[in-house]
């Protein structure tokens, strides 16, 4: 079982399922609703911690509401909250998200812009026993902090890369795997093509790079050729954090010393089956499914 950290936003997440989506200012009603945890590097610690990790979130949230209830259900997730700090005075973020019938989603998210965004709260060195860390672009001193004490110690350090990370310069080069979206690269690049995007971006010594893009599956860089692995073909009801529980399921695996090949087989299936189910993270599944899944796919 492996150790993990993580550092990155905490959300809560409002999930309205329609059967398309909105295209006048009126109202709708929603088939469905989910009110749970999210947030990308929230959501991958729950996909690792469903995958049999051991796993600790360093975040900021408000001293609201809203932050002890994302503190509660990462708790029940069997998440190390120790790391979670809640701040009076601060809001915590919130988001509200349409899905559609075809499992496509919208995301319109509010992150008190007064968080403060400093680390020094955060361990000098990596804890004893850890095995990899994981970072996102939404607080991305945090996950710099935590790549330098990983790459420091040897271990895996993972950056989801869903949006550009322009504000720590060198962030890309300080994690030894990078897998961005498409749209995080489409962003650095102006390149909406998944092959042309990874070939614009080029590879980077020292770093792993890949890009995710939905159902046409993983590219990356592997011998100075882009390598690819179409995603599993599944029943798509809800996307809402299948790319975080793709980079968690990805991390366990190389702190479990899988390659990367190997480890993303493991989380395009975990991904596969979160989108099968409704309610964003609520949908990452366990271990046993997904190597089950594994077990019968081509």
């Amino acid at each position: 079982m492996p150790n993990i950290l993580c550092a990155g936003i905490a959300t809560l997440d409002q999930i309205f399922r329609l059967d398309a989506m909105p295209s006048r200012a009126e109202k709708y009603r929603a088939t469905d609703l989910a009110v749970t945890g999210g947030g990308t590097a929230a959501n991958a610690a729950v996909a690792m911690a469903r995958l049999g990790a051991r796993v600790g979130l360093f975040a900021t949230l408000g001293d609201d509401p809203i932050g002890h209830q994302i503190r509660e259900g990462l708790s029940r997730e069997g998440v190390d909250t120790d790391g979670l700090r809640l701040l009076p005075g601060h809001r915590s973020p919130l988001s509200a998200i349409l899905v559609d019938g075809a499992g496509e989603r919208m995301i319109i998210s509010h992150a008190d812009p007064a968080l403060p965004r400093d680390t020094d709260w955060l361990p000098s060195t990596l804890p004893a026993g850890i095995d990899g860390v994981l970072g996102d672009t939404r607080w991305q001193e945090g996950s710099a902090h935590l790549f330098r004490l990983a790459r420091a110690a040897g271990k895996p350090a993972v950056l989801d890369g869903d949006r550009a990370p322009t504000v720590v310069p060198g962030l890309v080069d300080l994690a030894t795997h990078v897998a961005f979206s498409l749209q995080g690269l489409r962003d650095l690049t102006g390149e909406g093509d998944a092959r042309r995007a990874l070939r614009a971006f080029g590879p980077r010594p020292g770093t792993w790079i890949a890009v995710t893009n939905g159902d046409e599956g993983v590219f990356w860089w592997r011998d100075g050729e882009i390598a690819h692995r179409p995603a599993f073909r599944v029943p798509v009801v809800d996307t809402l954090g299948a790319g975080d529980t793709w980079h968690g399921a990805f991390t366990v695996r190389l702190a479990e010393g899988a390659d990367e090949a190997e480890a993303i087989r493991f989380a395009s299936a975990a991904a596969a089956l979160k989108c099968t189910r409704f309610g964003g993270r609520d949908g990452a599944p366990g271990r046993t499914e997904v190597e089950t899944f594994l077990a019968h796919a081509e």
